[in-house]
């Protein structure tokens, strides 16, 4: 599938999604919406896709909404309220509700996928660009990391980052930030695991990326979905009710053929099938 703001590649089931608007700081439009959704499904459905890495190009990851699709938003409310005042029926659903939820869907597909997501951060991160950082598996930055939580200071909300940012830091570090509309730099994302590694320089990101990529394809890829499943499901419930449950995933995954590679692996002490070779 061709892309028009995605920089999209596939090598040694490491699925790179670059957000390639450079010159609007890969500010998020409702195509790049889309299309990082298409990306997402199709890299589910590969069965040789192990992992997804999300980056920006230019030097920043995103700076939020795209101010154009709002504006249009706007202009499309007027057009449904004059039609209302004329007495005409309007069926479409308010659209700056439709922009907004469409960030939040965005951030709840990439927080549900069975693949494992890697952020590579530098530069600005604000609006779906913060959501995404929140949902990521692991979360890698540079040193000039600036992520903004303006929208309290703007007299807006930050509707569809909320529940997420509750998810990633807790309830009382989400209002700190929100009340206060909040410009949090590197060292700070780091102190409250909003990120998990600060880097200073390209090459020492870089390195860090590898370092992890090679730890998540050094996991058995159903192993990875499955763990990721049950730790979803207990967020949200007492670990009593988990105990068959949990127990009963077990036993699959060590019957299943995935489990019986990976022990006699360790047993025979070598690399189970599913690592990469070295280059």
């Amino acid at each position: 599938m061709s892309h028009t703001t995605l920089q999209v590649q596939m090598d040694q089931g490491v699925c790179t999604l670059t957000l390639n608007r450079p010159e609007v700081r890969n500010a998020m439009s409702m195509t790049m919406v889309q299309e990082l959704l298409s990306a997402l499904t199709e890299a589910e459905s590969n069965p040789q896709a192990r992992v997804v890495v999300l980056r920006g190009a230019g030097g920043h990851f995103c700076a939020g909404g795209d101010i154009g699709d709002m504006a249009q938003a706007r202009m499309k409310l007027a057009q449904q309220q004059a039609a209302l005042s004329a007495g005409q029926a309007v069926n479409e659903r308010n659209p700056i509700e439709a922009v907004n939820a469409a960030f939040g869907r965005l951030c709840l597909a990439f927080s549900r996928s069975s693949l494992p997501i890697v952020t590579v951060l530098e530069g600005t991160v604000m609006g779906g660009g913060f959501g995404l950082a929140c949902v990521s598996d692991v979360t890698l930055a540079r040193d000039n990391v600036s992520f903004r939580l303006p929208e309290t200071s703007l007299g807006i909300v930050p509707a569809q980052i909320a529940p997420f940012l509750v998810e990633r830091l807790g309830y009382a570090e989400a209002k700190r930030l929100s009340v206060t509309g909040a410009k949090v730099d590197a060292q700070e994302a780091l102190t409250i695991r909003l990120v998990h590694e600060v880097h200073a320089d390209e090459a020492s990101l870089a390195d860090a990326l590898q370092r992890t990529l090679s730890r998540i394809l050094a996991c058995g890829p159903k192993a990875i979905t499955e763990t990721k499943l049950l730790l979803a499901r207990a967020r949200h419930t007492s670990a009593e009710y988990l105990i068959d449950d949990a127990a009963a995933v077990f036993a699959r995954a060590v019957l299943s053929e995935e489990g019986q590679e990976g022990t006699s692996a360790f047993m025979q002490k070598r690399q189970p099938n599913w690592v990469p070779p070295a280059a």
